[in-house]
């Protein structure tokens, strides 16, 4: 059973705008977000590709990569991530292989198979609706393309071989469980908003590891929603936020975060509160105490090398508190 004291957490982040502020001071305060997370000795941040979606500033994925690892230390920084069948192998190779050298060793390559967007931003963005079903050959690709420089090769990427590149499959199902298993690569498992499938498909991630050149021994990172305060009431009063964010998604409407809420039945109904609680279903609010006990908990039933937080939390004050709060609870 993996020990919650010690254990590595990290952070994945949208670039959200919250209600009422521009994208300009969204991106000063994610800068400051990942500064404090890097004084905090936070693993890894990592910011998720998505396209087309108002309220969601994270599409330019490696340009805002480049920003933070400017600006922080220590911290790893990547992606979680980028939506491979969007762009070609080699332009990947080429951003991620600059980003490597200018902070070598600190760059995470996470890659995702889904498009990140709707279907019609899909074609916005040149992308294949079949390249989704070359994803392992488009991985395997990549990681020539990062890997050793071949010298007889006509195509190379420059910045980019010779790299030092993490690379990490993502996923919401068994699909990249498995081949991430395959090819003997690091597993993040998207579990903040695919909540059903994460211990079978760790479960299956661990069974099937097959050791690579990059990777020994497995290692299995769990995505969840941590919503952290100093007490139950008032985290279950911050998780509003969240809350209505992921019911303005089901119903198509714009993903800003918006400020918490007195009483969210108000704000949806029996079936709404049911499918929201669904999506959320390992999210974990609370006060230090209860959160510490609900993080132990899932811990033994789904050990993993590495826990990754979402913090949608409208308030800046309050949610760079809640890395405070999230560090105290790992520090033996």
């Amino acid at each position: 059973m993996a020990s919650l004291a010690n254990l590595p957490i990290s952070l994945l982040d949208l670039a959200s705008v919250p209600t009422g502020m521009d994208i300009p001071a969204t991106l000063q305060r994610l800068q400051r977000y990942a500064q404090r997370a890097d004084e905090l000795s936070f693993k890894r941040f990592w910011l998720a590709e998505h396209h087309n979606m108002e309220g969601i500033a994270s599409s330019a994925t490696a340009v805002l990569i480049g920003q933070l690892a400017a600006h922080t230390h220590n911290i790893l920084i990547g992606s979680g991530g980028i939506m491979l069948p969007n762009h070609p192998p080699l332009v990947v190779a080429e951003q991620f292989g600059t980003l490597d050298a200018l902070y070598p060793g600190r760059i995470d390559l996470g890659l995702g198979r889904a498009p990140g967007t709707d279907p019609i931003t899909s074609r916005a963005l040149r992308r294949d609706d079949m390249r989704a079903e070359r994803f392992p050959e488009e991985v395997a690709e990549l990681q020539a393309l990062l890997g050793p420089e071949q010298t007889k090769k006509r195509v190379k990427a420059y910045p980019g071989a010779n790299s030092q590149v993490a690379m990490w499959l993502l996923g919401s199902s068994m699909f990249s469980a498995q081949l991430a298993a395959e090819r003997g690569l690091p597993y993040a498992f998207a579990g903040h908003f695919a909540p059903r499938l994460a211990q079978q498909a760790l479960e299956l991630y661990r069974s099937h590891f097959q050791p690579s050149s990059s990777l020994a021994e497995p290692y299995a990172i769990l995505c969840l929603p941590l919503v952290l305060a100093e007490d139950d009431a008032q985290a279950r009063y911050l998780a509003t936020s969240s809350q209505q964010r992921v019911l303005a998604l089901m119903q198509g409407q714009p993903l800003y975060l918006p400020p918490p809420v007195d009483n969210m039945d108000e704000h949806w109904s029996v079936m709404q509160q049911a499918q929201v609680q669904d999506f959320l279903a390992l999210s974990v609010v609370g006060g230090p105490v209860s959160a510490r006990s609900k993080l132990e908990s899932l811990l033994a039933q789904m050990p993993v090398d590495e826990l990754m937080f979402t913090n949608d939390i409208y308030d800046e004050q309050l949610r760079l508190q809640a890395l405070d709060l999230a560090a105290e609870l790992v520090s033996g």
